[in-house]
Protein backbone atom coordinates (compact mmCIF):
# COMPACT_ATOMS: atom_id res chain seq x y z
CA UNK A 1 0.00 0.00 0.00
CA UNK A 2 1.23 3.44 -1.18
CA UNK A 3 1.92 6.07 1.72
CA UNK A 4 0.61 9.38 1.04
CA UNK A 5 2.09 12.71 2.18
CA UNK A 6 1.38 16.44 1.72
CA UNK A 7 1.14 20.50 2.69
CA UNK A 8 -0.24 21.45 5.68
CA UNK A 9 -1.50 24.40 7.29
CA UNK A 10 -1.73 24.56 10.99
CA UNK A 11 -4.62 26.25 12.85
CA UNK A 12 -4.88 29.81 12.68
CA UNK A 13 -6.03 30.17 16.61
CA UNK A 14 -2.29 28.73 17.21
CA UNK A 15 -3.91 25.72 19.59
CA UNK A 16 -4.48 22.02 18.81
CA UNK A 17 -6.52 21.90 15.79
CA UNK A 18 -9.94 20.86 17.25
CA UNK A 19 -11.16 19.97 13.59
CA UNK A 20 -9.25 18.53 10.79
CA UNK A 21 -9.88 19.23 6.82
CA UNK A 22 -8.50 16.98 4.35
CA UNK A 23 -8.49 18.18 0.60
CA UNK A 24 -8.26 15.76 -2.36
CA UNK A 25 -6.79 17.07 -5.50
CA UNK A 26 -7.46 16.33 -8.93
CA UNK A 27 -6.50 13.83 -11.65
CA UNK A 28 -3.24 15.37 -12.58
CA UNK A 29 -2.50 17.88 -9.90
CA UNK A 30 -0.98 17.77 -6.63
CA UNK A 31 -1.66 18.35 -2.80
CA UNK A 32 -0.08 21.89 -3.66
CA UNK A 33 -3.29 22.64 -5.67
CA UNK A 34 -5.94 22.91 -3.16
CA UNK A 35 -3.98 23.99 0.04
CA UNK A 36 -4.36 27.57 -0.75
CA UNK A 37 -8.65 26.76 -0.04
CA UNK A 38 -7.33 26.26 3.76
CA UNK A 39 -6.16 29.33 3.98
CA UNK A 40 -8.80 30.91 2.65
CA UNK A 41 -11.20 29.42 4.80
CA UNK A 42 -8.93 30.07 7.81
CA UNK A 43 -10.86 32.88 9.51
CA UNK A 44 -13.58 30.96 9.47
CA UNK A 45 -12.74 27.97 10.41
CA UNK A 46 -9.77 28.99 13.24
CA UNK A 47 -9.81 25.89 14.82
CA UNK A 48 -9.07 24.05 11.86
CA UNK A 49 -5.98 21.70 10.58
CA UNK A 50 -5.57 21.38 7.20
CA UNK A 51 -4.27 18.93 4.82
CA UNK A 52 -4.31 18.37 0.69
CA UNK A 53 -2.21 15.10 0.50
CA UNK A 54 -0.18 13.58 -3.03
CA UNK A 55 -2.58 11.00 -4.65
CA UNK A 56 0.02 7.60 -4.89
CA UNK A 57 0.37 7.38 -8.28
CA UNK A 58 2.34 9.38 -11.01
CA UNK A 59 0.23 10.73 -13.20
CA UNK A 60 0.63 8.89 -16.85
CA UNK A 61 -1.71 12.27 -18.64
CA UNK A 62 0.74 15.28 -16.87
CA UNK A 63 4.31 14.26 -15.80
CA UNK A 64 4.42 16.67 -13.06
CA UNK A 65 1.51 16.07 -11.47
CA UNK A 66 -0.79 12.61 -9.28
CA UNK A 67 -3.44 10.38 -9.49
CA UNK A 68 -5.35 8.36 -7.49
CA UNK A 69 -6.31 6.25 -9.98
CA UNK A 70 -6.27 6.25 -14.36
CA UNK A 71 -8.97 7.69 -15.87
CA UNK A 72 -9.89 7.60 -19.24
CA UNK A 73 -13.79 7.57 -19.49
CA UNK A 74 -13.94 4.93 -21.81
CA UNK A 75 -14.45 2.02 -19.35
CA UNK A 76 -17.58 2.29 -17.33
CA UNK A 77 -16.27 0.09 -14.58
CA UNK A 78 -13.00 2.02 -14.00
CA UNK A 79 -13.89 4.83 -11.30
CA UNK A 80 -15.65 1.99 -9.52
CA UNK A 81 -12.50 -0.57 -9.58
CA UNK A 82 -10.29 3.19 -9.02
CA UNK A 83 -11.59 4.38 -5.93
CA UNK A 84 -11.89 0.45 -4.21
CA UNK A 85 -8.30 0.42 -5.03
CA UNK A 86 -6.93 3.63 -3.58
CA UNK A 87 -9.40 3.27 -0.85
CA UNK A 88 -6.77 1.74 1.67
CA UNK A 89 -3.88 4.11 1.08
CA UNK A 90 -6.52 7.40 1.66
CA UNK A 91 -7.83 5.56 4.84
CA UNK A 92 -4.81 4.84 6.49
CA UNK A 93 -3.54 8.38 5.89
CA UNK A 94 -7.32 9.61 7.78
CA UNK A 95 -6.56 7.69 10.67
CA UNK A 96 -2.62 8.94 10.79
CA UNK A 97 -3.62 11.77 10.39
CA UNK A 98 -6.35 12.09 13.03
CA UNK A 99 -4.39 10.13 15.73
CA UNK A 100 -1.54 12.44 15.18
CA UNK A 101 -3.98 15.53 16.18
CA UNK A 102 -5.50 13.39 18.67
CA UNK A 103 -8.93 13.70 17.22
CA UNK A 104 -11.94 11.86 16.92
CA UNK A 105 -13.29 10.79 13.59
CA UNK A 106 -16.26 13.07 13.60
CA UNK A 107 -13.82 16.04 14.08
CA UNK A 108 -12.73 14.84 10.06
CA UNK A 109 -14.01 16.78 6.74
CA UNK A 110 -13.39 16.00 3.15
CA UNK A 111 -12.89 18.63 0.46
CA UNK A 112 -12.13 16.61 -2.85
CA UNK A 113 -12.60 18.44 -6.77
CA UNK A 114 -13.31 16.40 -9.86
CA UNK A 115 -11.09 13.44 -9.38
CA UNK A 116 -10.19 13.94 -5.39
CA UNK A 117 -14.74 13.94 -4.75
CA UNK A 118 -14.98 10.46 -5.98
CA UNK A 119 -12.60 9.69 -3.72
CA UNK A 120 -14.30 11.82 -0.93
CA UNK A 121 -17.47 10.44 -1.65
CA UNK A 122 -16.08 6.77 -1.83
CA UNK A 123 -14.24 6.47 1.12
CA UNK A 124 -15.86 9.02 3.05
CA UNK A 125 -19.32 7.28 2.82
CA UNK A 126 -18.18 4.10 3.98
CA UNK A 127 -15.95 5.20 7.25
CA UNK A 128 -17.29 4.36 10.99
CA UNK A 129 -17.38 6.62 12.54
CA UNK A 130 -18.45 9.33 9.57
CA UNK A 131 -16.41 12.68 9.03
CA UNK A 132 -18.98 15.29 9.72
CA UNK A 133 -18.97 16.90 6.18
CA UNK A 134 -17.93 15.90 2.87
CA UNK A 135 -17.50 18.95 -0.08
CA UNK A 136 -17.51 17.74 -3.49
CA UNK A 137 -16.68 19.99 -6.46
CA UNK A 138 -16.79 19.41 -10.00
CA UNK A 139 -16.90 15.34 -9.55
CA UNK A 140 -19.14 12.41 -9.11
CA UNK A 141 -20.35 9.42 -7.35
CA UNK A 142 -18.38 6.52 -8.80
CA UNK A 143 -20.28 4.17 -6.96
CA UNK A 144 -23.33 3.55 -4.66
CA UNK A 145 -22.21 0.30 -2.50
CA UNK A 146 -21.75 0.42 0.97
CA UNK A 147 -23.93 3.96 1.09
CA UNK A 148 -25.13 4.68 4.94
CA UNK A 149 -28.34 3.02 5.62
CA UNK A 150 -28.99 5.61 8.47
CA UNK A 151 -29.05 8.94 8.05
CA UNK A 152 -28.44 9.97 11.20
CA UNK A 153 -24.77 8.33 10.93
CA UNK A 154 -24.08 9.59 7.56
CA UNK A 155 -21.54 13.08 7.23
CA UNK A 156 -23.21 16.24 5.76
CA UNK A 157 -23.03 16.32 2.32
CA UNK A 158 -22.44 19.29 -0.51
CA UNK A 159 -21.98 18.95 -4.56
CA UNK A 160 -20.74 21.95 -6.19
CA UNK A 161 -21.01 22.03 -9.80
CA UNK A 162 -20.24 24.55 -12.65
CA UNK A 163 -23.29 24.36 -15.33
CA UNK A 164 -20.45 24.77 -18.21
CA UNK A 165 -18.24 21.96 -17.02
CA UNK A 166 -16.19 20.89 -19.82
CA UNK A 167 -14.20 17.66 -18.13
CA UNK A 168 -17.32 16.15 -15.78
CA UNK A 169 -20.79 17.17 -16.93
CA UNK A 170 -23.32 18.92 -14.82
CA UNK A 171 -25.20 15.63 -14.91
CA UNK A 172 -22.93 13.84 -12.81
CA UNK A 173 -23.66 16.23 -9.72
CA UNK A 174 -27.02 15.73 -10.29
CA UNK A 175 -27.11 11.67 -10.75
CA UNK A 176 -24.79 11.54 -7.50
CA UNK A 177 -27.63 13.64 -5.73
CA UNK A 178 -30.57 11.86 -7.03
CA UNK A 179 -28.29 8.08 -6.16
CA UNK A 180 -27.48 9.81 -3.03
CA UNK A 181 -30.91 10.78 -2.27
CA UNK A 182 -32.45 7.71 -2.78
CA UNK A 183 -30.10 5.83 -0.47
CA UNK A 184 -32.29 8.58 2.22
CA UNK A 185 -28.83 11.03 2.24
CA UNK A 186 -29.45 14.44 2.41
CA UNK A 187 -27.80 16.32 -0.08
CA UNK A 188 -27.19 20.18 -0.14
CA UNK A 189 -26.03 21.43 -4.03
CA UNK A 190 -25.52 24.74 -5.99
CA UNK A 191 -25.14 24.79 -9.43
CA UNK A 192 -22.40 27.51 -10.47
CA UNK A 193 -23.80 29.51 -12.99
CA UNK A 194 -21.09 30.32 -15.99
CA UNK A 195 -18.30 28.23 -14.39
CA UNK A 196 -16.27 25.48 -16.31
CA UNK A 197 -14.08 22.71 -14.49
CA UNK A 198 -13.09 24.75 -11.14
CA UNK A 199 -14.28 26.54 -7.91
CA UNK A 200 -15.30 29.86 -7.80
CA UNK A 201 -15.22 32.42 -5.16
CA UNK A 202 -18.98 31.70 -4.42
CA UNK A 203 -18.44 28.01 -4.47
CA UNK A 204 -15.41 28.52 -2.44
CA UNK A 205 -17.82 30.46 0.62
CA UNK A 206 -20.75 27.91 0.43
CA UNK A 207 -18.36 25.47 0.98
CA UNK A 208 -16.60 27.61 4.09
CA UNK A 209 -19.89 28.20 5.36
CA UNK A 210 -21.26 24.29 4.79
CA UNK A 211 -18.31 22.90 6.81
CA UNK A 212 -18.60 25.83 9.69
CA UNK A 213 -22.31 24.65 9.87
CA UNK A 214 -21.50 20.78 9.78
CA UNK A 215 -18.63 20.74 12.34
CA UNK A 216 -21.30 22.55 14.85
CA UNK A 217 -23.72 20.21 14.31
CA UNK A 218 -21.22 16.80 14.73
CA UNK A 219 -20.34 18.28 18.00
CA UNK A 220 -23.82 19.14 19.18
CA UNK A 221 -24.39 15.18 18.28
CA UNK A 222 -21.73 14.04 20.04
Amino acid sequence: MALIDGPRLPPAAGNAPRQLIVFLHGYGADGNDLIGLGREWAKLLPHAAFVSPHAPEACGMAPMGRQWFNLTFRDAGEMVRGVTNASPALNAFLDAELKRHNLPGRALALVGFSQGTMMALGVGLKRHPAPAAIVGYSGALATTEALPKDSGSAPAILLVHGDMDEVIPVDAMFMAREQLAQAGLAVEWHLAQGIGHGIDAEGLRLGGDFLRQAFAAAQTIQ
